[in-house]
């Protein structure tokens, strides 16, 4: 009795995480506003092309690879490298936890895309930017929008 009503406890303290899937033009918006149009030299369209082929734009896209770890978010940011989850040891070179990079906030998930920027070989951390997006007119994908 006492571990079915510890149970039902835990159950209505999991915190469910609704997927956000952004439109195109107000990721171009957060973008922009974030600071990461000619980031490291890159357009605002290598980045919302770049979370397109990564994510189609999901907030809460997690991709568990074959050596155990998990690309996480609108980047698809590496638990290895990049973030930490519960009690691995991850080396979390953002300094974030991994469930910060699948929220609808994506201040977190941004700084850490512009450290993986700056600190590696630019977009080529992406393998959804560097099969679809590298080297092609990205124009296109800010078209339409309103940007500040």
């Amino acid at each position: 009795m006492k571990a079915a009503g510890i149970l039902a406890l835990i159950g209505c303290l999991v915190m469910v995480t609704e997927p956000k899937v952004y439109t195109r033009c107000k990721l171009a918006k957060i973008f922009s506003r974030a600071g990461l149009d000619n980031y490291q030299g890159f357009s605002l369209g290598n980045w919302i092309c770049m979370a397109y082929y990564e994510s189609h734009y999901n907030t809460t896209a997690q991709t568990e690879l074959e050596d155990g770890s998990i690309d996480y978010g609108i980047f698809q940011i590496n638990s290895f490298t990049w973030c930490r989850r519960a009690k691995l040891q991850e080396k979390n070179h953002c300094r974030v936890a991994c469930s910060a990079l699948i929220t609808d906030d994506l201040t977190d998930a941004i700084i850490c895309a512009k450290k993986i920027a700056k600190e590696t070989e630019g977009m080529n951390y992406w393998q959804g930017w560097k099969k679809h997006c590298k080297g092609k007119d990205l124009s296109e994908w800010k078209k339409g929008c309103e940007v500040s």
